[in-house]
């Protein structure tokens, strides 16, 4: 399979998700995760139409945003962000959904360039405690929210988890339904929020069900992971 008809099974995947949740395929963005593959690969994908990449590795990332600048594309920086990383991903990245202390909030914010747009943002919670996986409690999210909220040179768009895989798809279905109430909940606070990154190439059908708006697929786009850097 090649990456443009992985890409259109994955859209279709989508689409019948949203047919079963009630909702409009618009309503659902795909964020194609490139980490360890080439610039050839995004060039491929983005040749069908998509324009959203994540990627996990800070310089891997930035090195693809400067070979593939010609392309236009939005890039999203999703993995674990150290405090020393801050500063290429404030200066090349479009979107970081990874902010998991208020550390890396207010370097992003100081070291975003006044010419660029504000940078998008996302605050991860871990939404099911696993001790594996960085990100907020929830009870903490308001709180956190409010504060990355009031920052300049970001703008907090919602906020994004990886919860633990699970082989029971309504345990996976109650997560996402949880993290979605809680979005729900910091709207309700006050908060204008649109973004809630949620799902990736194994659920997202119970994702898009609870009411994600932002799936990020890697391998079932471009297929098995190579080794990943050993330093990034």
């Amino acid at each position: 399979m090649t990456i443009a008809a992985n890409l259109q099974t994955v859209r279709q995947r989508i689409d019948q998700a949203c047919a079963a949740a009630g909702r409009l395929p618009a309503t659902v963005q795909l964020l194609a995760v490139s980490k360890t593959f080439p610039p050839d690969a995004v060039a491929q994908a983005a040749a069908t139409g998509q324009r959203d990449f994540g990627e996990n590795y800070i310089q891997e990332g930035v090195d693809k945003i400067i070979a593939l600048a010609h392309l236009g594309l939005t890039w999203h920086c999703i993995g674990p962000l150290q405090s020393n990383k801050t500063r290429p991903v404030a200066e090349h990245f479009d979107w970081v959904h990874s902010v998991d202390r208020l550390k890396i909030a207010h370097r992003l914010s100081e070291q975003r360039p006044s010419r660029l747009a504000p940078l998008n943002v996302c605050i991860q919670v871990n939404i099911d405690a696993s001790p594996s996986k960085a990100g907020f409690a929830p009870e903490e999210a308001l709180a956190m929210a409010r504060e990355v909220y009031a920052l300049p040179g970001i703008c907090l768009r919602g906020i994004m988890t990886i919860p633990e895989p699970t082989p029971d798809p309504a345990a996976t279905l109650a997560v996402h339904r949880r993290t979605k109430a809680l979005f729900d909940h910091l709207c309700a606070s006050g908060l204008s929020l649109d973004t809630l990154s949620m799902g990736m190439s194994a659920d997202l059908e119970a994702a898009v069900q609870a009411g994600s708006t932002m799936v990020r697929v890697g391998s079932a786009i471009f297929g098995g992971r190579t080794a990943s850097p050993s330093a990034r």
